[in-house]
């Protein structure tokens, strides 16, 4: 299987170590990610999907295959067409399963895949998306260590698909084409996706035809300054321009963003 996974669910989320607890319907095979219902859930990696549409304990049910011969389970995907738990929508793509994707199709490490939501044996309980990790296709295993060390992706959408980003954050270090900072929140767009209580280092170019400007507070007209004006735990608000979707670009790698406006906020 990968060293590395995309984690399975897009947006801020809890969770623990809980296989191989005890549970009312035997022990327990997965681990819970607790999350707002129909937030996204991802594929950790390359593989094939596969739909599940008739299991009264997990519900709504799709399996990756994964490409490197892990099979990954994804279990209690929405049932509701409203906010409420109205169980009136079927396992269907844009109910339980992403939007057009269809049972046999292959798919990219970090696609939406499916929605997190509260089917089967989980109705009414808090939203959550069971998560099993089955390498070489046979018995699960305590997927926890794997989901630590998974990467979180600041946005979702077809690679290839043009994104704009705006990020929220406090100024780490500058050098002269790039900015460093701790980011807190991050909106996508044209997707409407948006995290927040995010607390990573995020490594951004500036291009020399960026505009730099100087703000009372977020989303006020500035005055130009130059880069090398930013101070350590400042506050600043980066555009990003538009781009191709990569996946590099999706987990945030070093140098993979490039700023459009840098908004340093005055002290």
């Amino acid at each position: 299987m990968p060293q590395k996974l995309v984690f399975p669910v897009l947006d801020a989320v809890t969770y623990g170590d809980d296989f191989g607890q005890t549970r009312p319907g035997g022990t327990h095979q997965g681990i819970d990610i607790m999350a707002t219902k129909r937030t996204p859930a991802l594929a950790v990696e390359a593989g094939k999907v596969e739909f599940w549409k008739s299991s009264a304990n997990a519900g709504c049910m799709l399996y990756l295959h994964g490409a490197s011969g892990t099979d990954y389970y994804y279990i209690h995907l929405n049932n509701d067409l409203s906010a409420k738990n109205d169980n009136r929508g079927k396992c269907v793509a844009g109910t339980a399963y992403a939007k057009g994707l269809k049972s046999g199709a292959k798919v990219m490490a970090g696609q939406p895949v499916g929605f997190v939501g509260d089917s089967g044996d989980a109705n009414g309980l808090h939203a959550h998306l069971h998560f099993e990790l089955h390498p070489g296709r046979g018995a699960a295993v305590d997927a926890y260590p794997w989901l630590q060390r998974a990467t979180h992706l600041l946005f979702s959408a077809p690679r290839g698909s043009p994104f704009t980003l705006d990020l929220r954050g406090t100024i780490l270090s500058v050098n002269e084409d790039s900015v460093q900072l701790r980011l807190a929140a991050v909106s996508a767009l044209p997707m409407r996706q948006h995290q927040s209580q995010l607390k990573r280092r995020l490594l951004v170019t500036v291009p020399v035809d960026a505009t730099v400007q100087l703000v009372p507070s977020f989303g006020s007209p500035g005055t130009p300054v130059e880069l090398s004006s930013a101070k350590p735990k400042q506050q600043v608000a980066i555009r990003t321009a538009s781009a191709p979707t990569t996946l590099k670009a999706q987990r945030g790698d070093d140098l993979a963003l490039s700023a459009s406006v840098v908004s340093l906020v005055s002290p």
